[in-house]
C-alpha cells in the first residue's frame, strides 16, 4: 500500500490509488445526532473517535484496498449526482492520514490517559491484566446459556417471578423494611446484592464478547462508602447489529433478575420459617429494585443505552432537549429535523417524565404502605 499521490498534475495516478483503512478502524451504523445523521469512526489503536456525515461515510466505508478512488468516485457520482474534485479527495485523505486511519500513514499515538488520583475515598483498580481474555474464558464456559433454547425459558421465568412478586408487593415491602432493622440479615443481603452487581458487570462483558465485542477493563471503582465492579466494553457502539448492542446493554439487568431465581424458588415452594421467609422477601424486593432500576432511561444507566439504540441515536438526551425546546417555542428550525429524529426525540422526551412519574408514584405507595401497616 502506497501513500496517495500528491502531484496535482497526475490525475491518472491519483484516481488509481486504492486506499485502505487500518484493520483497527471501526465504523458505526447510521446514528441520529441532533438534526443530522452521522456515523462514528474509532481508531482502537489510539482510542480516538470522531463523527462524519453520510457522504463522508459513503466514501470512507468503501476504502477497502480493492476499489480505486476513481471507482469510489464513480459510485458517489451515481448516488449523489456530482463528482468529487481532486481537492476534495486530498482534503478527505489528508484528514484520514493525519488521524492515522489509512494504511501507509503513521499511526496516531494514543492520548495520554488521564491519571485518576487513587485515594482512600475514591479511585479505581484493575482486577485482571487482560480483561478480554478473561471474558473470553467466561464465554467459553457459559456461552451456551446465551442460546435462545436456554435464554428464552430463563427470561420467561424472570418475568413470571416479577409478576408474582408484584402480586405480593405489600409483603415484600414490609419485609424489606424489617430487613433494615436487622444488621446481620441486612449485611448478608447487601453481600448478595453486591455479588449480583459484580455478575451484572461481567454479564455485559460476556454478552459483548459473544457478539464480537472487546472488553478493555474489569476492575473495582470506589466512591466510599460505595464500592462497585466495572466492565468496560470499548467497542459497544460498533457491534455489528443493533440487536447485539441492545442485548449487551440489557444483559446486566437480566443477570440481576436471574440471580434472584433460586431465592425465589425457595421463597415460593420451600417450607421455611417466618424469619427466613421474611429475609428472602426483603432480598427479592431489593434485588428486583436493583435490577429494574438499571432499565430507567436516564444516563448513564443501561436503560438509556437501550433506548438510544432503539432510537438509533447518539447523545440522545442532549439532542432531545434541544429539539423539544425548539418544538415548544414553535421555532421553524424544528422542522429541519428529519421525521425519524422528531419521533425519537419526542418519544424520549415524553417517555422519561412518564417513567419518573411512575417511580414517584411507586415510592409514594411504598411509604403509604409502611405508614399504614406499621
Amino acid at each position: 500500500m502506497t501513500a496517495p499521490p500528491d502531484a496535482p498534475d497526475a490525475p491518472d495516478a491519483f484516481t488509481a490509488y486504492r486506499p485502505r483503512l487500518r484493520p483497527e478502524v471501526l465504523v458505526s451504523d447510521t446514528l441520529l445526532h441532533g438534526a443530522d445523521t452521522v456515523h462514528l469512526i474509532k481508531d482502537t489503536g489510539s482510542g480516538q473517535s470522531f463523527k462524519v456525515g453520510t457522504k463522508e461515510h459513503f466514501l470512507i466505508s468503501r476504502m477497502d484496498g480493492e476499489r480505486s478512488l476513481g471507482e469510489i468516485g464513480a459510485e458517489y457520482a451515481r448516488v449523489y449526482g456530482r463528482r468529487l474534485a481532486a481537492a476534495n479527495w486530498r482534503q478527505l485523505l489528508g484528514m484520514l492520514g493525519k488521524r492515522g486511519l489509512l494504511e501507509g500513514s503513521p499511526a496516531a499515538a494514543p492520548p495520554p490517559a488521564p491519571a485518576e488520583p487513587r485515594t482512600l475515598l475514591r479511585g479505581s483498580l484493575r482486577l485482571v491484566a487482560d480483561a478480554d481474555a478473561t471474558t473470553g474464558r467466561l464465554h467459553r464456559a457459559i456461552g451456551w446459556a446465551l442460546s435462545p433454547w436456554c435464554m428464552v425459558p430463563l427470561l420467561v421465568l424472570a418475568v413470571v417471578m416479577e409478576a408474582v412478586l408484584a402480586w405480593h408487593a405489600g409483603e415484600l415491602v414490609s419485609a424489606a423494611w424489617d430487613l433494615f432493622k436487622n444488621p446481620v440479615l441486612l449485611t448478608a443481603a447487601a453481600t448478595l446484592l453486591w455479588l449480583s452487581t459484580a455478575l451484572h458487570e461481567l454479564a455485559h462483558g460476556v454478552v459483548a464478547r459473544h457478539y464480537g465485542g472487546h472488553v478493555s477493563e474489569i476492575g473495582l471503582r470506589w466512591r466510599l462508602p460505595v464500592v462497585i465492579m466495572y466492565c468496560t466494553v470499548d467497542n459497544f457502539l460498533y457491534l455489528s447489529a443493533r440487536r447485539h448492542r441492545i442485548a449487551t446493554a440489557v444483559a446486566g439487568a437480566v443477570m440481576n433478575l436471574l440471580f434472584l431465581l433460586p431465592f425465589f424458588a425457595v421463597w415460593l415452594y420451600a417450607p421455611v420459617d417466618d424469619a427466613t421467609r421474611g429475609a428472602l422477601s426483603g432480598l427479592l424486593f431489593l434485588g428486583s429494585v436493583q435490577g429494574l432500576s438499571m432499565l430507567v432511561p436516564l444516563p448513564p444507566l443501561d436503560g438509556y443505552k437501550i433506548f438510544a439504540q432503539l432510537a438509533g441515536a447518539t447523545e440522545l438526551a442532549a439532542s432531545s432537549r434541544a429539539y423539544l425546546r425548539l418544538a415548544v417555542r414553535r421555532d421553524p428550525s424544528a422542522r429541519a429535523y428529519p421525521r425519524r429524529a422528531r419521533t425519537a426525540y419526542t418519544a424520549y422526551g415524553v417517555g422519561v417524565p412518564l417513567v419518573l412519574g411512575a417511580l414517584v408514584a411507586a415510592v409514594v405507595a411504598i411509604v403509604h404502605h409502611l405508614l399504614t401497616t406499621g
